[in-house]
């Protein structure tokens, strides 16, 4: 556990020795050294400063590509929870609200509730690439550019926005899957109404 956590010659430090996000794979590495079969995190990152909550987050998402394990992750912070979850419960007087993908629990949420809980949520941080994209067609003229079907779309929106042309989506075999346009990506960015102006 010591070395699936990247505290190899760190054994015999006391924690005072150890920074706060060292500190934080202690805890981790200790709880799975139980082998659980569902690995249950309770707000394990909330006492981190903003630098050491993302490093742990990012470390989160290697141990659970690593691990293949159900977690269940609880947290106050809707951004942590889209960015680490498959799926996302919302629960209000100790009942779920919704049970979904963060992409449905922003765009369709189920109660009153769930909706203000996520109106102030950027759709770009949630949405993939996927979502907007459209069929090949019978276009030929693509952009050089290159995106994955699985990238939020605030991680590529800057380069999409900035091409005329029609994007590739690739899926994990690298074929061509689809294309996106930088209309869909002003229609999730700034609403339905927005246009783009021309560069020209």
């Amino acid at each position: 556990m010591v070395d699936l956590v990247g505290l190899t010659g760190r054994e015999n430090y006391f924690p005072r020795e150890l920074s706060g996000g060292q500190q934080q794979r202690v805890g981790i590495a200790r709880s799975l050294a139980v082998e659980p079969d569902i690995w249950f995190l309770d707000e394990p990152f909330s006492a981190l400063d903003p630098l050491i909550r993302k490093e742990m987050q990012d470390e989160f998402l290697r141990l659970q590509a690593v691990l293949n394990k159900t977690i269940l992750f609880v947290t106050h912070d809707f951004d942590e929870a889209i960015r680490l979850a498959d799926r996302v419960a919302i629960m209000k007087d100790g009942i779920i609200e919704q049970l979904d993908t963060p992409a449905n629990i922003v765009l369709n949420p189920a109660t009153e509730y769930v909706r203000k809980f996520t109106e102030d949520v950027p759709r770009e941080k949630v949405l993939k690439i996927k979502s907007v994209m459209e069929p090949v067609g019978d276009e030929t003229d693509f952009s050089d550019l290159r995106v994955s079907e699985d990238a939020l779309i605030e991680t590529v929106a800057e380069a999409v926005l900035g091409d005329p042309k029609s994007v590739p989506v690739l899926n994990a075999n690298d074929d061509i899957v689809g294309v996106v346009h930088s209309s869909k990506v002003i229609h999730v960015l700034f609403g339905e109404n927005s246009t783009l102006e021309s560069n020209a």
